[in-house]
């Protein structure tokens, strides 16, 4: 099959974590939800679109609506979906974990659920599944929690604090990461509210034998797409109008209005900067741009505020930090084909040996998509489109790019694969990278 158009390729941090708010409130498109029949060469059929609620986030449930079951090889069954009130379903969602003829619900009245990854080692030396939840809508975070996918399953590690988790093999090198952030330290620090600043501390986790370490600093470019954004936001007018503020901005009654609501815009961006800095293991550059940016005299107190709130974070759960690869020693996957079939060969297989694929191929945990906002968007949205994709090991995707004869491209079905998630291929029992063929449609 002949292959044109764009390819869209995932860079070091996912574009679905990296490039959004921390106030998910303030969108409010909504999604529609795609389900999937078959994968591999065979079409990926898309019914009536259902709209989702208005989250930046797509998890499977939220608010009662989704669901999502399915079971490992080892006899261990995960069920997401609505949670019941006397036998009906209720507008909360519940997880459950069952095997034999036992049952454990992990999560019961929770405003969203979510499986991140399935039947993947992320480094704890077990299969898990790794469900992140959110309690309530007031909440401002998940709760991610990997449970062992072995009977009877246990809680392996419970991590906090982040608004969002996403485990995958970002670099195809074999090693998962879990993408996340500092979020929960934000509200109320140095009053300012959350959804002032553009974006929370980004963090990068990895396990290394069962060993929670901080990965961050080896994806520095990452965080530096973001402070470049950041600074161009910065005129000197700001920061000169900032530096001879007193940097607490507790009293707005020293200021005039517009005046003080513009110095605190201007102050979260500066810790924005900062935290980026600091976060991605550059220590000294956070302390020169917060010398550079910030008050003179309050530079001292605010330094010690930061240290301390990071230390209250998601560093607490931490065992330690990750050592980078060494230059050229970097390692890449082999990406297993999922569009081809290993067939008979005459002479060597029996003739009634059927053909098989060389993986297990991915199962759908969720596919969504952003709404068309023209007719013209709606009408490719109807049309179907063939897509290649690539799946890394954590069931996320890696890139995407629209194959075959293509008259109008599909931008928006595009930059939606960035969110979808799936159970990995597996190859002799081993989650591993693949890359399949869809082909994607809106039908009524």
């Amino acid at each position: 099959m002949a292959k044109s158009g764009p390819k869209r390729a995932r860079e070091n941090m996912p574009e679905s974590l990296f490039r959004q708010r921390f106030c998910p409130a303030q969108i409010a498109a909504s999604r529609f939800r795609i389900r999937a029949l078959t994968l591999g060469l065979a079409v990926l059929s898309c019914f009536a679109p259902r709209p989702s609620h208005a989250q930046i986030r797509d998890v499977v449930c939220r608010d009662g609506d989704g669901d999502f079951h399915a079971e490992f090889p080892t006899g261990v069954k995960v069920s997401v979906g609505p949670g019941r009130n006397d036998g009906l379903a209720a507008r909360v969602c519940e997880v459950q974990l069952t095997w034999s003829d036992q049952k454990l619900v992990v999560a019961s009245g929770a405003a969203q659920a979510d499986i991140d990854a399935f039947g993947v080692d992320l480094g704890v030396g077990a299969p898990v599944v790794a469900l992140q939840v959110k309690k309530s809508k007031s909440d401002c975070c998940m709760e991610y929690d990997l449970y062992s996918l072995r009977q009877p399953p246990t809680l392996v590690r419970r991590i906090t604090g982040g608004q969002f988790f996403s485990a995958a093999d970002t670099d195809l090198d074999g090693r998962v990461e879990i993408w996340t952030d500092d979020a929960a330290l934000l509200d109320g620090f140095e009053a300012l509210r959350a959804s002032d600043f553009d974006f929370p501390p980004p963090v990068v986790l990895r396990f290394v034998r069962g060993r929670l370490l901080d990965a961050s600093a080896e994806f520095q470019s990452s965080f530096d797409e973001k402070i470049a954004a950041e600074k161009a936001k910065l005129t000197p007018l700001d920061l000169g109008d900032f530096k001879t503020s007193d940097g607490k901005l507790t009293d707005p009654s020293l200021y005039p209005a517009t005046l003080f609501v513009h110095l605190k815009s201007t102050k979260a961006k500066i810790l924005d900067i900062v935290w980026a800095y600091l976060y991605s293991g550059r220590e000294q550059e956070a302390w020169r741009s917060l010398a550079e940016m910030w008050p003179a005299a309050d530079a001292e107190r605010i330094r010690d505020a930061i240290l301390r709130a990071r230390d209250r974070g998601i560093r607490s759960q931490l065992d330690g930090a990750s050592t980078a690869a060494r230059p050229g020693s970097e390692l890449h996957v082999k990406i297993f084909d999922g569009t081809t079939y290993v067939v008979a060969t005459p002479g060597l297989i029996p003739k009634d040996a059927k053909a098989k694929q060389q993986i297990t191929p991915p199962r759908v945990i969720l596919m969504e998509r952003q709404p068309p906002a023209t007719p013209v968007e709606m009408e490719l949205a109807k049309t179907e489109s063939q897509v290649e994709i690539v799946i890394d090991s954590a069931g996320k995707v890696r890139s995407v790019e629209q194959i075959g004869k293509i008259e109008s491209v599909d931008e928006g079905l595009l930059r939606s694969t960035s969110g979808w998630k799936f159970i990995p291929a597996f190859s002799e029992g081993q989650p591993v990278a693949s890359r399949i063929l869809l082909g994607v449609s809106l039908r009524k």
